[in-house]
């Protein structure tokens, strides 16, 4: 049989186990049949309708939660796109027969995501195997030892789910620290000299994965300017505060060393007494209008772009290094320069950019490449919108990235 005579409605209806589809808006879109046989309603009662008010908590129990968990894993599953498995859930059900008379229920749920062309997330994939029975079968009967061992369970597995929302909050306002911390420490967007460039940071989705990425421009004496991007192996606070001594550290040097290369050994140099910052990577850059040249050196880091205007792509490999601090010895870096005609583009970014899990890292340096020359003849500022929905729309971002931009 092939693919397309699959009839998948058919399927849906038909898997042995429950699930239901649901908008963003968690109305239900659909539910296959033993969804609707599991939980006692009718297509009618449950497609079309919100979710809570089809299945709203038990009003006689002061202490349910089922509804306010749920909501909870559906709305990480809508920022995230991942998915999210819940924990042994006790969630009572009203009674189809008789109204007003509510029925002890226990559930094991899964939620997960479907994301539309566009990579935003178009439905959600609500999956729930019914355990009701096997706690009462494997409880025995009231009072005896293996009901109550049934209910220890249940009780830990609530006092889990508390436990892992109290670290989700914890996180969650370590991330905005972190964010805040980044902000300030970053150079605040806007042009070096008089000439156009723009910048992006993306932070990640997970708050576990936020703030490692930076960035730096530094004005120099002449027609010149300095840029550089970098990135710290670690994610949070931590992350942050090595990322602003590094930025720190870097600025500071390219504005006295004797080109990109001098400037990362001095980075380099530094690093080794910085907690944290043990396998950094950076990219330094010295762009030269009065000569027309870029001179650039890499520690460790994905390859600059310089994008002609006639669409050419240039990978500024020439100068490529490990990362900071990976010799046990100081040896000089190295460093090459290019030239560059009025109206070619040099882009820098991290790894966040073009990395996706399983997938050659020179497939995603051949999305940006096709990426930047489709929209060469933006200004840096509609470049970089085009290049981040291009690279980034389709998936969560799960790790931050930094992006930018100079028109030469």
């Amino acid at each position: 049989m092939t693919e397309a005579a699959i009839d998948y409605a058919a399927v849906f209806q038909a898997l042995p186990g429950m699930v239901a589809l649901l908008t963003p808006e968690l109305v239900y879109a659909d539910a296959n049949e033993e969804f609707l046989r599991m939980s006692g309603r009718s297509r009618e009662q449950v497609v079309g309708h919100y979710l809570f008010d089809v299945f709203p908590d038990n009003p006689n129990d002061p202490t349910a939660t089922g509804a306010r968990n749920l909501a909870a894993s559906l709305k990480r599953v809508l920022e995230s796109g991942e998915r999210d498995a819940m924990a042994l859930q006790r969630y009572d059900l009203e009674s189809p027969k008789r109204p007003g008379v509510w029925e002890e229920r226990y559930w094991s749920p899964v939620n997960e995501a479907v994301l539309g062309p566009d990579g935003r997330v178009a439905l959600l994939v609500h999956r729930v195997e019914e355990v009701t029975e096997l706690i009462r079968a494997r409880g025995g009967p009231e009072g005896s030892r293996a009901r109550v061992l049934e209910a220890e369970l249940y009780t830990r597995a609530r006092e889990l789910q508390e436990v892992n929302e109290r670290l989700r909050r914890a996180n969650a306002r370590d991330r905005e620290v972190a964010l805040a911390l980044q902000e300030a420490l970053l150079p605040a967007p806007g042009p070096v000299g008089h000439h156009g460039m723009a910048v992006r940071y993306r932070p990640a989705v997970d708050a576990l994965n936020v703030c490692g990425d930076w960035y730096d421009l530094v004005d120099l004496p002449g027609d010149r300017i300095g840029v550089a991007v970098g990135d710290v192996v670690g994610h949070g606070l931590r992350a942050a505060c090595v990322m602003g001594q590094l930025r720190s550290a870097l600025s500071a040097a390219t504005r006295v060393a004797d080109g990109p290369a001098q400037a990362l050994e001095v980075l380099g140099l530094y690093a080794r007494s910085v907690a944290g910052a043990e396998s950094a990577t950076a990219v330094n850059t010295l762009i030269d209008w009065d000569n027309g040249t870029v001179t650039y050196s890499s520690a460790g880091h994905p390859p600059p772009l310089l994008l002609h205007a006639d669409g050419r792509i240039e990978f500024l490999d020439r100068a490529t290094d490990p990362p900071l601090g990976a010799r046990p010895e100081h040896v000089p870096r190295p460093q090459a320069t290019t030239t560059f005609d009025e109206g070619d583009t040099l882009v820098l970014y991290t790894d966040g950019l073009i990395e996706r899990r399983h997938e050659d890292i020179d497939v995603g340096l051949a999305r940006l490449a096709d990426s930047l020359a489709e929209h060469r003849r933006e200004d840096p500022e509609a470049m970089a919108d085009c290049v981040l929905a291009a690279l980034l729309a389709e998936r969560p971002a799960t790790d931050d990235a930094a992006l930018v931009i100079v028109r030469l």
